[in-house]
């Protein structure tokens, strides 16, 4: 298990320089945008435009912060995301672009590299005195602070930090309510 910091997130302007990101992870360490297997972040959207184009890449974003974000999708269909949506899935080869829907918003992206991984994102909420274990590789990213208790050790968690999973590690939650993203990676066979 591993607990990475939001103090220690890399941070640095997106591949289109029209926002910023905080890199979570990548895989293989010191790995661009250009040559990751798989990268986890967080991205800031100040401003209505087009997302970066990342051919051969999978996505799935979901809403993190913010009244809500519109992507406008090939062909013009219209996605929005909310706070308690279900993380959207798409392909990183589209040129797609996002509306805030009132306010500057933050979302949590997973991309994985096709034929290397894949990945599956979800929305968990944890109550006090809920373990949860993992079956695979799994980045768990909270979106609520919290205190859990992992290997006997209590430990504060605020909200953006993350923890990497390996298959059977566990950790349990205290004192309140956890809102959790839950990010499976899967090296492909």
């Amino acid at each position: 298990m591993k607990i990475a910091r939001r103090a220690d997130y890399k941070r640095m302007a997106w591949k289109n320089g029209q926002g910023v990101t905080e890199e979570v992870a990548a895989f293989p360490a010191g790995s661009t945008t250009d040559n990751f297997d798989w990268r986890l972040s967080i991205a800031h959207v100040g401003a209505d435009g087009p997302f970066s184009v990342f051919s051969g890449i999978d996505r799935t974003i979901a809403l993190l912060d913010g009244a809500g974000l519109a992507l406008v999708l090939p062909e013009g269909r219209i996605k929005e995301l909310s706070q308690e949506g279900t993380p959207f899935s798409f392909s990183g080869d589209w040129e797609i672009s996002s509306r805030n829907l009132n306010e500057p918003t933050i979302d949590l992206n997973i991309m994985t590299r096709r034929r290397r991984c894949t990945h599956a994102m979800q929305r968990i909420t944890l109550a006090p005195g809920e373990t949860l274990t993992t079956p695979g590789f799994n980045w768990a990213v909270f979106n609520s602070p919290a205190k859990i208790e992992a290997d006997g050790q209590e430990l504060a968690i605020e909200r953006f930090d993350a923890i990497a999973l390996e298959a059977g590690e566990s950790f349990t939650n205290h004192k309140t309510e956890a809102k959790i993203l839950l990010v499976t990676i899967t090296p492909a066979i």
